[in-house]
C-alpha cells in the first residue's frame, strides 16, 4: 500500500525566550495517481473507495487507556507516524547532523526494526554498525505497569502487514538469545523471560522487550514506579544491564498550571518572592517563610474562596445544582478505571449519606464531592461506575434530609479546559489509587501547585509529594506496595472486610438492593460482583483506613486557617514538579544535550551576521 504523509507543524512557543519550537504530525494520504490502472479499466468506483483506505489510518485516534485492543488498523497508525517520522529525521540529519530519540511508551516501537532496515537494507550499513547506532538513538520510557495495557503483537499480523520488520526482528532476539545464553548457560526458563517473542497459544511480539534491548536507557517516571519497573517487572533485564535503567519524575508546566489557570494565586505569589519562580519553581520554597504571616494566609484563602465562587456558578448554570460555596470541594478527576478507585470515593459518599440521615443533628462538615472523566467505549466496567456515580448522586441531591450538607456532581466530557476550572477551585485532591499501580499521575501535582490538599495512597508521585512536604501535609492512608503484595500472598478475601465493617456492608447492600436504581433494581450487580469475586484493586482492603482519613480530612477543614497554612506548606513543596525540571534530568541523563543560554533577540532587534 502506497501512502503519502503529509506533516501538519503546530508551533509551539517557549515561554518568553524568542524560541518557538514545532511539533509535527501526519496525515495519510493517497497519492494522486493512486490506483489509475484501476481507473484506467473503467472502475472508477473502486478506485476512489482505495483512496479512502489510505487515508482512513489517520483518521481517528484509538480512544483506550491503559489496555492494549491489538488491532491492525493501530498497527498501520504505528508505522506509518514511526515510518514518516524516521525518513523526516534522516533527511534532516543528512542536511545537518543531530541525533538521539525518544520512544514515549511502546507505541512507536517498530522505530526500532525501522531504523535497522533503513540502515541495512538501504544505506548499506554491515549489521553490528547499524545496530550500535540504533541503540545509541533510541531511549524508552515505561508509562504503565498494568499487564493489559503492554503491547504485544501477534506474530501473524506483523508478518502480514511489515514481513521485513518480521525478519528483522527475529535476528534481533536471536542476537540477544545468544547473548544471554553465553552469559546463563543452560537456563531456558530465562530466555523464554526474555525472549521478544513469546511463545504457545498465539505468537507475539513483546514490545516493551524489543524497546529495552533497542534502547541505551530506560525509565519510569515516578521514584517507586521507576524500581518496580527495575525489580519485578523487568527484573531480567535490570540484572542484564543495571545501568541502563533510570527514573525521571514527571512534571508539570507552571506556565499553564498556575499562571494561566490560576492567576490570583500566581499574583499573589509574586508580590512575595518576586516572578522568577515561573522559570525556576524550586523558588516557591521561598514562601516556608510566609507560612506564619497571617495576613498572607488570609489572601491564599480569599483567592481559594474566588475560584470557588466562580466554579460553583459554573457548576450551577451547568448542572442546575445548588452549590454551598463554603463547602469543601472534594474533586477526583482522571480517566476512569477500576485501578483509579473511584468505586471507593462513591462508597465514601453513600457512607456520609447514610451518617446524615442516621443522625441530621450531628455535625457534620458540608461537601460537594466532584467526580469526573472518561470512560474507553469498550470498556464496560468504567461505564457502569459512572452509571453508579450519577445514581447515587441523584438520590444524594435530591433528599431534603441531606440538603446543602452533601452535593454530588459528575462532571462530564472531563478535559484540559475543564480541568483549567476545577482544579483551582478544589480543596481535597483524590490520589487513591491501589499502591504500586499508578505510575506517576499529574494531577496530583496540579491540585499541590493550586493550593489543594490531597489525600492519597503510597502511590506514583504522591510519594514524591510527601517526601517534599512532609508526610504531615498530606492525608496519606491504606496499603503501602509490600501491604498488597503480603495480601495477594494471602489471598484477597473481599468478603472479610464486608462482614467485618457494618457501614461497608451497608453501602454495598444499598447498590446490589437498587437503593440507588429502584426502576432497574438489577442494574448494578455486574459492579457488585466485581468487588466481591475478582477485584484486582482491593477496594475493600483499603475502604476503612479510607473512611477514616476523611473524617481527619473534615476535622482540618473546620479550622480554616490551619488548613490553609498546611496548603501553602504543599505549594512551597511542589518546586520539584516542574516540567522544567524532568526536561532538563531528560537532556542530560538520556539525550546527551546541554541546555543553551544563548540570548535569542527578539523579531523587532535586528541580528548580526552570526
Amino acid at each position: 500500500q502506497l501512502l503519502l504523509a503529509l506533516p501538519y507543524d503546530t508551533p509551539v512557543p517557549g515561554y518568553r525566550n524568542n524560541t518557538v519550537n514545532t511539533m509535527r504530525l501526519w496525515s495519510a494520504r493517497a497519492p494522486n495517481d493512486f490506483n489509475l490502472r484501476d481507473f484506467n479499466v473503467g472502475d472508477y468506483i473502486q478506485a476512489v473507495l482505495d483512496r479512502n483506505l489510505a487515508e482512513n489510518i489517520s483518521r481517528v485516534l484509538y480512544p483506550n487507556d491503559n489496555f492494549f485492543e491489538g488491532k491492525e488498523l493501530r498497527l498501520k497508525q504505528e508505522y506509518f507516524v514511526v515510518a514518516a517520522t524516521l525518513q523526516d529525521i534522516i533527511r534532516r540529519f543528512k542536511a545537518s547532523k543531530f541525533g538521539r530519540t525518544a520512544l514515549n511508551d511502546t507505541h512507536p516501537a517498530m522505530a526500532i526494526p525501522e531504523l535497522m532496515r533503513i540502515f541495512v537494507d538501504i544505506e548499506k550499513l554491515p549489521w553490528s554498525k547499524a545496530w550500535l547506532l540504533t541503540t545509541q538513538t533510541f531511549a524508552y520510557t515505561n508509562h504503565t505497569v498494568l499487564p493489559e495495557a503492554l503491547e504485544r503483537w501477534p506474530v501473524d499480523l506483523v508478518e502480514k502487514l511489515l514481513p521485513r520488520h518480521l525478519q528483522i526482528i527475529y535476528e534481533i532476539n536471536q542476537r540477544h538469545l545468544d547473548h544471554i545464553a553465553a552469559l546463563f548457560p543452560n537456563d531456558v526458563e530465562r530466555l523464554r523471560r526474555m525472549s521478544l517473542i513469546e511463545e504457545g497459544g498465539t505468537k507475539r511480539i513483546n514490545m516493551a522487550h524489543l524497546c529495552i534491548v533497542g534502547s541505551h536507557a530506560v525509565n519510569g517516571v515516578a521514584k517507586i514506579h521507576s524500581e518496580i519497573v527495575r525489580t519485578q517487572v523487568f527484573k531480567d533485564f535490570a540484572e542484564l544491564e543495571p545501568g541502563k535503567f533510570q527514573n525521571k519524575t514527571n512534571g508539570i508546566t507552571p506556565r499553564r498550571w498556575l499562571l494561566l489557570c490560576n492567576p490570583g494565586l500566581a499574583e499573589l505569589i509574586a508580590e512575595k518572592i518576586g516572578e522568577d519562580y515561573v522559570k525556576d519553581l524550586s523558588q516557591l520554597a521561598k514562601l516556608h517563610a510566609f507560612v506564619d504571616d497571617d495576613l498572607f494566609i488570609r489572601e491564599v484563602s480569599k483567592v481559594k474562596q474566588e475560584n470557588k465562587v466562580k466554579f460553583a456558578l459554573f457548576l450551577e448554570k451547568e448542572y442546575k445544582v445548588k452549590i454551598n460555596p463554603s463547602s469543601m470541594f472534594d474533586v477526583h478527576v482522571k480517566r476512569i478505571h477500576e485501578y483509579k478507585r473511584q468505586l471507593m470515593n462513591c462508597l465514601h459518599i453513600i457512607t456520609m449519606y447514610n451518617r446524615i440521615r442516621r443522625d441530621p443533628a450531628k455535625l457534620f462538615v458540608p461537601r460537594t464531592v466532584i467526580i469526573g472523566g472518561k470512560a474507553a467505549p469498550g470498556y464496560h466496567m468504567a461505564k457502569m461506575i459512572i452509571k453508579l456515580i450519577n445514581a447515587v448522586a441523584h438520590v444524594v441531591n435530591s433528599d431534603p434530609a441531606v440538603g446543602s450538607k452533601l452535593k454530588v456532581i459528575f462532571l462530564e466530557n472531563y478535559r484540559v479546559s475543564l480541568a483549567e476550572k476545577v482544579i483551582p477551585a478544589t480543596d481535597l485532591s483524590e490520589q487513591i489509587s491501589t499502591a504500586g499501580t499508578e505510575a506517576s499521575g499529574t494531577g496530583n501535582m496540579k491540585f499541590m501547585l493550586n493550593g489543594a490538599l490531597t489525600i492519597g495512597t503510597m502511590d506514583g508521585a504522591n510519594v514524591e509529594m510527601a517526601e517534599e512536604a512532609g508526610e504531615e501535609n498530606l492525608f496519606i492512608f491504606g496499603m503501602r506496595v509490600e501491604d498488597v503484595a503480603e495480601l495477594d500472598r494471602r489471598g484477597y478475601n473481599a468478603r472479610e472486610y464486608y462482614e467485618k465493617l457494618p457501614e461497608l456492608k451497608q453501602a454495598v447492600d444499598q447498590i446490589q438492593s437498587g437503593f440507588f436504581s429502584p426502576q432497574q433494581p438489577e442494574l448494578f450487580k455486574d459492579v457488585v460482583n466485581m468487588l466481591f469475586h475478582h477485584d484486582r484493586f482491593k477496594v475493600f482492603a483499603d475502604y476503612e483506613a479510607y473512611v477514616k482519613c476523611q473524617e481527619k480530612v473534615s476535622e482540618l477543614y473546620l479550622d480554616a486557617k490551619a488548613w490553609t497554612r498546611m496548603a501553602v506548606r504543599n505549594i512551597a513543596a511542589s518546586g520539584k514538579f516542574s516540567s522544567d525540571r524532568t526536561i532538563k534530568e531528560y537532556a542530560r541523563d538520556i539525550w546527551a544535550v546541554e541546555p543553551s543560554d544563548v540570548r535569542i533577540p527578539p523579531p523587532n532587534e535586528p541580528r548580526d551576521g552570526a
